[in-house]
C-alpha cells in the first residue's frame, strides 16, 4: 500500500522522516504543495495519531490505483462542496439561525431523523420572503477550497459528478449550472405569492434517497460500484457512502469518519486528487 500525506502548509522535513521512519516506507514522493505518497508503507499504531496532531491527513491507498480508474463523483453539498449550511444561512434571515443550527447539528450527528428534521427547520422559515434564498446565495455561500481545482480534474479524466443533497433545489441548480456538473438533486421549499410557506414539497432526500440517486446514476453509466467516490460530511452522508467504491469523509462529524474509506480532515476538496496521483 501508498501512504498518501497531505496538509494545508509546508510538512516539515523531521516530519516525513519520522512518518518515513515509522511506516518503512521504501521511497518518499513528493505530489505536490503540502502532499507526499510513502512506497509499500506499513501501518503503525502511533500514526493516526501522529498525524491528527500535526494536523496531517493520512490515507493508505492501493499501489495501482489511479484518479482513471474511476467515472463518477458524488458528493453532498451544504459543508462539503461549499463552506456553508445553506438552511442555517436562510435561518438567519429570520433570526432563527441558533434555534435551526441546532437541529442541523443533532442531525448530522445522527441524533435525529433526517427527514423530521428537516421538516421542523423549514417549518421555522414560514412567511420568509422568497428573495432570502437570492440573498443567502449571493452573500454567503462560499466554495470550499480546492473545489474548482477537484472539478476541474475529473472533467479532464471524463468522470461524471452528482451533487446530490439533503439542501435544496435553489442551490443545487445554480451550482450545477456555475461548476458544470452532470447530474443535481435536492429538495424543493414550497413558494406562495413570493413566500416560503414552511414546507416542502414531495418526498425528502434523505439518506436513503442520496444512496438511490447514487446507484440510479451508477447503473446509468454502466459503472461498477467500485468506479465509485462519495463524499460528504454527515450521518446523512452515510447510506450513498456504503454503496460507493471509496467513501471520503470530508471535515466530517466522527461517526462519519470512522465509517468511511478515508477522511480528509484538513485539506480541501483537492485532497482528492493526491490519493489517486499518477
Amino acid at each position: 500500500m501508498n501512504l498518501i500525506i497531505q496538509a494545508t502548509r509546508a510538512i516539515p522535513a523531521a516530519q516525513l522522516a519520522q512518518i518515513s521512519q515509522l511506516t518503512a516506507s521504501a521511497a518518499t514522493n513528493e505530489l505536490g504543495a503540502n502532499a507526499y505518497r510513502f512506497q509499500s508503507a506499513q501501518a503503525h499504531p502511533e500514526l493516526a495519531d501522529y498525524c491528527l496532531t500535526n494536523q496531517l491527513d493520512m490515507a493508505f491507498v492501493p499501489n495501482s490505483k489511479k484518479l482513471s480508474d474511476f467515472g463518477l463523483v458524488v458528493m453532498d453539498m451544504d459543508s462539503t462542496l461549499i463552506t456553508i449550511e445553506c438552511i442555517d444561512e436562510i435561518a438567519d434571515m429570520q433570526g432563527l439561525k441558533p434555534q435551526v443550527a441546532a437541529i442541523t447539528e443533532a442531525a448530522m450527528r445522527g441524533e435525529l431523523d433526517f427527514a423530521e428534521s428537516l421538516r421542523r427547520r423549514v417549518a421555522l422559515l414560514e412567511g420568509l420572503d422568497e428573495s432570502a434564498l437570492q440573498r443567502v446565495y449571493e452573500e454567503r455561500l462560499k466554495l470550499t477550497a480546492g473545489a474548482e481545482t477537484m472539478l476541474t480534474k475529473l472533467k479532464e479524466h471524463n468522470i461524471k459528478t452528482l451533487l446530490v443533497s439533503g439542501g435544496f433545489v435553489y442551490f443545487t441548480e445554480r451550482l450545477k449550472q456555475r461548476l458544470g456538473l452532470d447530474y443535481a438533486h435536492a429538495n424543493t421549499l414550497e413558494v406562495k405569492d413570493g413566500k416560503l410557506t414552511g414546507k416542502v414539497l414531495g418526498d425528502i432526500v434523505d439518506a436513503q434517497a442520496k444512496a438511490d440517486w447514487l446507484i440510479k446514476t451508477r447503473e446509468a453509466l454502466k459503472l461498477s460500484p467500485a468506479q465509485v467516490i462519495a463524499m460528504g460530511d454527515g450521518a446523512n452522508d452515510l447510506k450513498m457512502m456504503s454503496v460507493a467504491g471509496v467513501g471520503i469523509a470530508f471535515h466530517a462529524k466522527p461517526v462519519v469518519r470512522a465509517q468511511a474509506s478515508y477522511a480528509l480532515n484538513f485539506v480541501g476538496l483537492d485532497g482528492l486528487l493526491n490519493l489517486y496521483a499518477d
